[in-house]
């Protein structure tokens, strides 16, 4: 166990090396000289080609280096703390694309996982259409009640979740050598960071819990006009198999060709605004990871979504401060903003209303100043729960993780629009959605005796949707919260880490003991 935990690290070192990492990296973070002459050694070949020295561009390096650092990639671009604002923005245009895994290999793993008799079911199952670092995608038509549907078939790589945890777990022990020898490294939380990253990944490489979030988003917006979740086939889907209705439709990053179609682009990007509003406030559950990849426009103009691999929640209490505070900053009413804060208790009671509004009136005010243009909801969030934490405010992770979905959200409506009014544009859901709860103070105390909603389960999957709800927490949080499993988890982690070293440590000395009596 100790020798294929180094010979992984090994094989990752060589990797580093072999790619251009470490000479991107070294210009913008000093690395030592000792550690680049490491990785040089580390790369040494025989061989003359020097291919592996080609790519100048750090997501591109990294992409090379298959599926571990695509997802580690994809998750530093959200800690700029850990790796710095320019490595950031660098990691965020990173591609989630790996050549496809064999047709014969697709349909082994949907036999394994389906039966022969639902795989029977499935007709024209083509090559793959689309392949990332996780799973790949292939179009199919499937017998369901003795009708014919196409449908889109995603399937989990073969052995990813093996291959994975080997190489996050030989990372993680690399993180503990360097937190244990270089002791300013330890404010960054290095071991925490790699196991948050590992909980998070493991739940996205089940797709039952994949399936189980569309169903419940398809329920909650199935009345919304212009939206579309496509359905799941339960028959068809398992662990490492997902099957959904197939999407005829148009990327929304192809505007152009919207609008040959002659679809409406700005008003696609006020629906796009709007219905993501509506499902934080009111269904309190949210796609959190509407980037231009994951959204189509179909035949009748309709949005939408997929790959819901990354779902978000917000309990009453939150969904209400959101809606309050959204609502108030729209109608520049700085004084009712505090007094919610107040009155759910975000802040502590002897907290100045006075004050708190006058600290919310310098984020409001030169946003108000701005063009519609540069306005932005996600913008004034995070601005928001910057300074609330001035007065003590314990921000919720779901209200983080929607606050950077925002961000995504908004950008891809500019794209489309880029005189959308994010303002007047969220105005008539924040309004409608108050009204509906008529006695503001009244809900607000009934909120408070319940400040969390009932999770909708599919019965066969209360474990895994609450496992993966706390994995999203984590994922918005950047922490593991004491008194869960994962926490007990990561304190196991860090034992086992320890014992490996006290074992390497000991057999180091037995081997110099054994040399000095040879020699």
């Amino acid at each position: 166990m100790i020798f294929n935990k180094f010979f992984i690290l090994f094989k990752i070192g060589r990797k580093v090396g072999k790619s251009n990492i470490i000479n991107i990296v070294s210009e913008t973070h000093k690395i030592p000289v000792f550690i680049k002459i490491f990785f040089n050694l580390l790369a040494f070949s025989f061989s003359s080609s020097k291919d592996t020295k080609s790519k100048e561009n750090l997501s591109a390096s990294i992409q090379e280096m298959g599926t571990t650092f695509i997802k580690l990639g994809q998750f530093l671009a959200t800690r700029p703390d850990i790796i710095g604002e320019k490595l950031s923005k660098e990691l965020v245009s990173l591609q989630d694309k790996l050549p496809p895994f064999s047709k014969k290999e697709a349909e082994k793993i949907i036999i394994e996982n389906l039966g022969q008799s639902n795989f029977d079911d499935i007709i024209d199952l083509s090559d793959p259409i689309a392949a990332a670092s996780i799973a790949q995608v292939h179009k199919a038509k499937i017998k369901e009640d003795n009708t014919i549907k196409n449908v889109a078939i995603k399937v989990l790589r073969p052995n990813i979740k093996k291959i994975f945890n080997e190489e996050i777990d030989a990372i993680m022990l690399l993180a503990y050598i360097v937190e244990s020898l270089i002791t300013k490294t330890k404010r960054l939380k290095l071991i925490e960071v790699v196991f948050l990253f590992k909980e998070i990944t493991n739940h996205e490489m089940d797709l039952r819990f994949e399936a189980a979030a569309a169903n419940e988003y398809a329920e909650n917006t199935k009345n919304d006009l212009g939206f579309f979740v496509p359905k799941i086939y339960w028959n068809f889907t398992s662990e490492s198999v997902l099957t959904l209705d197939w999407v005829d439709g148009v990327s929304i990053r192809e505007k152009d060709l919207l609008k040959e179609r002659n679809i409406e682009t700005s008003k696609i990007a006020t629906n796009l605004i709007q219905h993501f509003l509506r499902h934080a406030v009111r269904d309190g559950f949210f796609h959190a990871d509407m980037h231009q990849g994951n959204i189509f426009i179909n035949e009748s103009s309709q949005i939408v979504p997929i790959d819901f691999g990354i779902m978000g929640r917000i309990d009453k209490l939150s969904r209400r401060y959101l809606a309050e505070i959204l609502y108030g900053f729209v109608r520049r009413d700085y004084k009712k903003v505090a007094e919610v804060h107040l009155l759910a208790g975000l802040v502590p009671k002897g907290t100045s209303v006075e004050e708190l509004a006058q600290a919310l009136r310098s984020i409001g005010e030169p946003i108000f100043g701005q063009s519609v243009k540069d306005i932005s909801g996600g913008k004034l969030l995070k601005q928001l729960f910057d300074i609330t934490e001035k007065f003590n405010m314990q921000t919720q992770p779901q209200l983080l993780l929607l606050q950077k979905t925002m961000v995504v959200v908004e950008g891809v409506a500019r794209n489309l629009d880029p005189n959308n009014n994010i303002w007047e544009t969220s105005r008539p859901v924040l309004e409608n959605w108050l009204k509906e709860t008529k006695d503001p103070i009244k809900n607000m105390m009934d909120t408070l005796k319940d400040s969390s909603e009932v999770i909708k389960r599919i019965p066969e999957l209360p474990k895994i949707m609450d496992n993966a709800n706390q994995a999203l927490a984590f994922l918005a949080s950047g922490q593991i919260p004491q008194n869960t499993n994962s926490f007990s988890s990561f304190n196991d982690k860090k034992n086992e880490m320890k014992s490996i070293r006290n074992q390497s440590i000991i057999g180091l000395l037995v081997l110099v003991f054994l040399g000095v009596i040879v020699f």
